[in-house]
């Protein structure tokens, strides 16, 4: 009886070896020295300023390789243009999993386009990590398990915007220009939610735009009518940059603030520096163009990393600092996977990050991540534009 339960035993044992292996060798994008990320980036249409992001990515993915890669895989990085339209970053993100055979899609940009992706991500069981899109929308864990955002919210972002208006012009009137989509929405309920019970009697005007029009200059003619005095730009930087020329040729100087997400020195430049003097936005990575990062360890860090892997970029464009903070992470994500990197344990992986630093990150700002809390970045720090740089102002504000 010993020795038949034994050999019963051993069988089922060595049964169950070679799966485990195979398994190991079969997880979705995974071979014994390769990891495969997908990524959709619009490096053509309305948002190719952001496509940048994309060769950043592209780079830190190399030097991440060049030292080894994580757990003795290398990291092969798909990136697709999706020319920031819906229906073709669903056409991308298809082929990325059932052709290429991407183990997650990371970082696809755009609060449209990623929407359009995620029933599809969700029901096929892909990690769809670290949206680049502030929309609230990313941490909803309950219907969307696979889906988790990172910038901070554009609710939060919004809400604090609120706050400094509150403080800095009590008795301001407010005229609002967002995109008709989420991103924009998202923008109105939090400003309204900083401003609280006042958000009726200060917002004068609301206008908004679509990612497809020519221009925004009708809709500034607008706000300027309705009397308003501070103005917030809920847009991508190309209408960003045509509401700072705008009212300088209105002759029209409103407190202007700006969305982060086009507070960069691309726009600033499209734009005009001597156009830009006081513009105001809020920040969640350091500038590379402030001279008190000049000395900084993570910015020399950065620094480094720029001059190895794209030494012809431009490194006073914000699009090329901030990658490195999302590309941190994953790379934490997947080396804390270590040999399992079955889909399922990167999303568990990827809701266990804790206290993470990154080199491009201000101080007081980590990634902090939990299975009931999908939101990576929650804290940001104003800041106001001199005619030469950025300057941040105040303290950081955690939501």
């Amino acid at each position: 009886m010993w020795n038949r339960r034994m050999s019963l035993k051993t069988a089922a044992l060595a049964a169950l070896a070679p799966t485990r292996k195979v398994l190991a060798h079969t997880m979705p994008g995974v071979t014994a020295t390769e990891i495969k990320i997908g990524n959709t980036m619009p490096y053509s249409g309305p948002a190719s300023t952001y496509g940048v992001e994309g060769f950043a990515f592209a780079a830190f993915f190399r030097m991440v390789n060049d030292r080894g890669g994580i757990n003795g895989r290398k990291i092969k990085f798909i990136s697709l243009d999706d020319g920031y339209s819906p229906p073709r970053t669903l056409e991308q993100t298809r082929k990325l999993v059932e052709q290429d055979g991407a183990a997650c899609i990371f970082q696809g940009l755009g609060t449209p386009m990623q929407t359009a992706v995620r029933p599809y991500l969700n029901a096929r069981g892909v990690p769809q990590l670290f949206v680049s899109s502030p929309a609230d929308k990313w941490a909803d864990p309950d219907h969307y398990h696979w889906t988790i955002g990172f910038n901070p919210r554009y609710r939060t972002e919004s809400a604090i915007y609120g706050r400094y208006i509150l403080q800095e012009k009590p008795n301001a009137k407010i005229g609002v220009l967002y995109q008709n989509d989420d991103f924009g929405k998202d923008f109105v309920i939090g400003l309204k939610q900083g401003l609280g019970e006042q958000n009726a009697a200060l917002i004068v005007k609301v206008v908004s735009y679509e990612a497809t029009d020519p221009s925004i200059e009708s809709q500034a003619v607008s706000l300027q009518s309705s009397g308003a005095d501070v103005v917030l730009t809920a847009a991508l930087p190309k209408f960003a940059a045509q509401m700072i020329r705008k009212l300088a040729d209105l002759n029209w100087k409103p407190m202007h603030i700006v969305a982060s997400v086009s507070a960069s020195v691309t726009v600033v430049r499209r734009a005009g520096p001597e156009k830009a003097v006081g513009l105001i936005s809020a920040a969640f990575v350091k500038d590379s163009t402030d001279p008190q990062w000049a000395s900084d360890p993570g910015m020399q860090e950065w620094r480094n990393f720029m001059n190895a892997y794209l030494p012809r970029a431009d490194k006073a464009d914000l699009n090329y600092v901030w990658p490195y903070v999302p590309g941190v992470a994953v790379a934490q994500v997947l080396k804390q996977c270590g040999d399992d990197l079955s889909r399922e344990n990167i999303m568990r992986q990827a809701t266990n990050l804790h206290h993470l630093e990154a080199a491009t990150l201000p101080p007081g700002i980590t990634i902090e991540t939990s299975p009931t809390n999908y939101h990576p970045i929650r804290a940001m720090q104003m800041k106001e534009f001199n005619g030469r740089r950025w300057e941040l102002i105040g303290s950081v504000i955690s939501s």
